[in-house]
């Protein structure tokens, strides 16, 4: 069965599994609204509900959130031009000013709009702050003394653009509502002194060339060039698309690639159309457009752009895709530089990917494939598909990956050395959408499907697909043809696995069933039955001649491949299990269930070793990589959990802390040896272990004056550790052997700490509720012992009186 040699890996001892922890999740971080970039160009701010992330630009990472009190959503929010300061605005209708890097809300007020706000601007000195609301005004507050200064009227609908002018001294505000006019607010006179009508749909961006030209863009296919000396227009400039935002092009620097050969205003255009385009102003002619891939060519609503901006800290353009993909092109050349994917969706499935595990592909609920590279969070999106893709699986090299969708195709992929990834292959065949594929495990030859449609196909990989020469030269996917199709099932096909030695390949079926068939010519071997419920997995053993199903009955099954026959249940689950993989050469199961949790499973004991939580939602996606040291979990919650075995890590750090205890235990025996008590004291609460500090606690006892040496090392001890032995003492005073060590320390406490010292301890309430019924309950046993006591002593003392009474008459 195996493709590995089975007495070399008899030879290596298998290392069982114990726990797996979560290293790194990639999860959403941006899901609409404009996103800020900081001057320096290293961090970029994006909204995502109720909170605005900060995102490392270069790695991608997320390096902290502002997160509201309230659970209400950001509306818009606005850095300000130092990067010191940033304000939000949220539904709830309040204003929030941050020093973001901290992170820390320094001020909340409360804004004086009657609905919430859709855009603010700051001044260049960022001492005015001004808010357009879904209530057709425009707030100005004062951003020293928190107070509206302005409260501007006269816009129809919502105010959706407000952008301060640059010349500080003319305090002039512009903006725009949805009646598609712009219009200039003086501060000093708080009225509007002119409207810019021009545009016949919603304007989506304001920039300023100088003090007294302005560029603005729009939705019905124009960007106009405005003179503010004379209010009327200078330019129009038709673009043939719905523009979203408009960028003017820097007059130092060279953009010769970009078709700007004279001096002149130029800009950029994002829109409907998805690429960015160079315009000359003074020819109102596009010079420059930028490639689109062949994929995309037919799919242009899939890549529509809402935003653009220009960082010049960083040479680049950045654009926002409706579908929250953020990219940087270099501002130069408009090429790619970087790609981060703010927003997965529900994630179908996900697999490690390169040589050395280096990218992750991931499958959402969308036409698009997305690979991440683990390093840098650098996202490539791979169009070529046109309806949802819902299931993938990697050729055993890792360069070459195969992809399924609602679309009734099949692609095949293939990473160059740079790290790109193109589609070299597709097939065409199924009825209906192709749910499960599975590539040949020893070399890269064939793929098997299953669909919605009932049936198996075997596709033969060609040969010129293999070999890396030819590849290179592939310009345009090759067609693929199915060279066997059998019908398979009754219901819809979940999952299919090809064995190890690329002979046998299983499917499992809504129908309950899981079938073995051969790979040669598609003929049934066998069937599988004894779930309850439909297969959602199915899995061939990597050393042992086993399969592995997973049911929506919440039960695992082993099954022998010779007689098929059910030969283990793993029952644990109170969900549907989705998917299961072999890990730790064969010997365990890594499970993945609907109610979001992982379950580790060792095959020889029938246990769950451990169960471990990291996602809200169904888990469908779970693979591991070649080292197999390291889990990638996808779920329809939108993560891609990234899970590191620690069994080793763990181990060494049990082992140090056990020899660590031996160490201490020694120290400590030498200590109580050497009647250095203050020290052993120290030491056994150290170890927090309350039966090692009451040893210590007699031992100070049994010495002359031991009451006198214990209140001495009580009262020397730091609070922390007081609080420790308060602790201990509680668990003592439960036992009458032990009560009269824990009284004198609890003496002691009591003497020497004032009343409201001893109530800042921590967890002082419930020791003295433990206290009181046993202290009380110790003096009714004693007080017993002692009127006993008294009683023996009183007739002990009759009994002597009587002897010398009958003494006396002997005598006499």
């Amino acid at each position: 069965m195996a493709d590995t040699d089975p007495a070399a890996a008899a030879a290596i001892p298998v290392r069982f599994k114990s726990n797996y922890a979560a290293t790194r999740r990639i999860e959403p971080f941006y899901k609409g609204g404009r996103i800020q970039i900081s001057q320096d160009g290293k961090f970029m701010f994006c909204p995502c509900g109720s909170k605005v992330n900060v995102i490392d630009v270069e790695t991608g990472a997320l390096l902290h959130s502002l997160t509201q009190d309230e659970e209400e959503d950001v509306t818009a929010f606005v850095l300000s031009p130092d990067d010191e300061v940033l304000v939000t605005g949220s539904r709830a209708l309040l204003l929030r000013r941050w020093r973001w890097r901290e992170p820390r809300c320094e001020r909340t007020w409360r804004a004086v709009h009657s609905a919430p706000m859709a855009t603010m601007a700051l001044d260049p000195t960022a001492t005015l702050l001004a808010t357009g609301g879904c209530d057709s005004t425009i707030k100005v507050w004062d951003m020293i003394k928190h107070y509206c200064t302005h409260n501007l009227k006269g816009s129809s609908g919502v105010v959706h653009l407000v952008e301060f002018h640059p010349d500080i001294s003319r305090l002039q505000l512009l903006s725009s509502s949805i009646d598609y006019k712009i219009r200039i607010w003086d501060l000093k006179s708080s009225k509007c002194v002119a409207l810019l009508d021009g545009h016949f749909s919603a304007v989506t961006s304001l920039a300023f060339a100088d003090g007294n030209t302005l560029l603005s863009s729009g939705r019905d296919k124009i960007c106009m060039v405005w003179d503010l000396e004379t209010k009327q227009s200078k330019r129009t400039v038709p673009v043939y698309e719905t523009v979203e935002a408009a960028v003017l092009l820097p007059e130092e620097g060279d953009f010769s690639q970009l078709g700007v050969k004279k001096q002149g205003l130029h800009f950029v255009t994002a829109g409907s159309k998805g690429i960015l385009r160079v315009w000359d102003v003074a020819t109102a002619a596009c010079v420059h457009t930028q490639p689109v891939p062949f994929a995309l060519q037919d799919e242009p609503s899939e890549r529509s752009l809402s935003q653009c901006q220009f960082v010049p800290a960083r040479n680049e353009i950045l654009t926002v895709s409706v579908e929250h993909n953020i990219v940087f092109y270099d501002a130069q050349t408009l090429q790619l530089k970087k790609q981060l994917a703010g927003y997965n969706e529900e994630v179908l499935d996900a697999k490690f990917l390169g040589p050395g595990d280096s990218h992750i592909v991931v499958a959402t609920n969308s036409p698009q494939l997305k690979v991440f590279e683990l390093a840098t969070s650098h996202c490539q999106i791979l169009y070529g598909h046109t309806e949802t893709i819902l299931a993938l699986d990697v050729f055993r090299k890792g360069l070459m990956f195969v992809t399924s969708a609602k679309d009734r195709s099949i692609r095949v992929w293939r990473m160059g050395k740079a790290g790109r990834v193109t589609c070299v292959a597709q097939g065409l065949g199924h009825a209906h959408g192709v749910g499960a594929v599975a590539c040949s495990r020893l070399k890269e030859s064939f793929v098997v499907t299953s669909s919605q449609d009932c049936t198996i196909k075997i596709w033969n990989i060609p040969e010129s697909l293999t070999s890396k020469a030819k590849a290179a030269l592939i310009s345009s996917p090759e067609p693929l043809h199915a060279r066997v199709t059998e019908r398979g099932h009754d219901k819809d096909i979940n999952s299919v696995a090809v064995s190890p030695n690329d002979k046998l390949l299983a499917t499992g079926s809504q129908d309950r069933l899981a079938k073995l068939w051969s790979c040669s010519d598609c003929s049934l071997l066998g069937v599988f039955s004894g779930h309850k419920r439909g297969i959602w997995c199915v899995q061939f053993s990597p050393m042992d001649q086993v399969l592995a199903t997973s049911s929506a009955d919440g039960t695992l099954k082993l099954w022998g491949l010779r007689d098929f026959s059910c030969l283990k249940t793993f029952e644990g689950h109170d969900a549907s299990v989705l998917k299961i993989i072999f890990v730790s050469r064969g010997a365990q199961l890594l499970s993945s269930g609907s109610d979001g949790l992982l379950k580790l499973w060792t095959i020889k004991t029938n246990e769950c070793v451990k169960t471990l939580d990291g996602h809200e939602d169904k888990i469908w996606g779970l693979h591991s990589n070649k080292k197999d040291d390291m889990v990638v979990t996808a779920s329809s919650d939108s993560c891609i959990t990234l899970w590191q075995d620690v069994t080793e890590i763990e181990e060494k750090e049990a082992q140090a802390k056990q020899e660590e205890q031996i160490m201490k235990e020694q120290e400590l025996s030498n200590l109580l040896h050497e009647k250095r008590y203050l020290k052993a004291l120290g030491l056994a609460i150290s170890l927090d272990r309350p039966h090692t500090v009451l040893t210590v606690v007699k031992a100070i006892l049994k010495e002359p004056e031991g009451r006198r040496h214990l209140e001495e090392n009580i009262v020397r001890l730091r609070k922390d550790q007081k609080e420790a032995v308060l602790a201990f003492l509680v668990t003592w005073n439960t036992n009458s052997r032990n009560c009269h060590e824990a009284q004198a320390v609890m003496e002691t406490l009591l003497k020497h700490e004032a009343p409201d010292s001893l109530l800042q301890f921590s967890g002082i309430k419930s020791a003295v509720e433990s206290l009181l019924p046993y202290t009380e309950r110790h003096f009714q046993r004693l007080s017993r012992l002692l009127q006993a006591s008294t009683f023996i002593e009183f007739m002990w003392h009759n009994m002597r009186l009587a002897d010398v009474a009958q003494q006396d008459q002997g005598t006499l």
